[in-house]
């Protein structure tokens, strides 16, 4: 289905703590890049071979601990939901317009407020389908859970729990009209969906993994826009560089 061993790009210069990536859609052969964690606010623009081209500041915001990224129908969404002590009692999505890459600002920017029903959580991973619901997936609950906030939103948001996975740890997940990719640090677990299938039944289907190199702190994957494979790219860790995986579809 896919190659087994990938392409691979090292990364220049060198960013630290990626967390999230998505394929630029109106920039072809770039992709998105976004940090956790107390770093900037800015979101990176990476060509496919590995150069980082240009840093885009989003003005109005901080990255309390940005831990995933989406780009849906023209927009990327941005995921205030890392909470390594599971203490804070509200999260938050940002969402603005794709930036060209002539851009150096971005000032429209939505913010999407949302609690649990049940407490704080650790969570790196979300899904948007095609309504605009947001799927957020935890990480340090064991299994991981599932929680849906639906469309439209409102300025306080309450998410619902609507499932869990047979596993725990995942930091990343990505989709496209008929698949999803769910990541952990060891692997990668690859689903079939159904067209316009709700993505928690998808989730709670039958999955397979998926060739993935092992990286020093992997928490990002991505699909390619024109679905010719995915991407995976880790944070520094205890390596010496960071590299771009893309593992070419068959």
């Amino acid at each position: 289905m896919f190659d087994s061993v990938p392409s691979v790009k090292q990364l220049t210069p060198l960013v630290s703590e990626i967390s999230g990536i998505a394929d630029s859609k109106i920039n072809p052969g770039y992709i998105w890049g976004e940090e956790d964690s107390g770093n900037p606010n800015q979101i990176y623009l990476i060509n496919h071979n590995g150069n980082v081209s240009k840093k885009i500041y989003l003005k109005g915001i901080t990255n309390r601990d940005w831990e995933d990224m989406a780009l849906v129908d023209g927009n990327i969404y941005v995921a205030e939901t890392g909470d390594n002590a599971q203490a804070y009692g509200s999260y938050r999505f940002y969402k603005f317009a794709e930036p060209s890459m002539n851009t150096d600002t971005v000032s429209n920017i939505e913010t999407i407020n949302f609690t649990y029903p049940d407490g704080s959580h650790d969570a790196e991973a979300f899904l948007v389908d095609e309504s605009k619901n947001i799927y957020i997936i935890t990480k340090r609950d064991s299994p991981s859970k599932i929680y849906k906030l639906s469309y439209p939103y409102n300025a306080n948001n309450t998410v619902s729990l609507v499932g869990a996975l047979p596993y725990s740890g995942v930091v990343s997940a990505t989709m496209n009209a008929n698949e999803i990719i769910v990541k952990t640090y060891p692997g990668l677990f690859y689903y079939k969906r159904q067209t316009n299938q709700a993505i928690d039944q998808t989730l709670k289907g039958t999955y397979s993994s998926l060739p993935y190199v092992l990286e020093p702190q992997g928490e990002a994957v991505a699909f390619a826009n024109d679905n010719s494979g995915y991407y995976t790219i880790s944070e520094k860790g205890f390596g010496s560089a960071v590299n771009i995986y893309f593992y070419k579809r068959k």
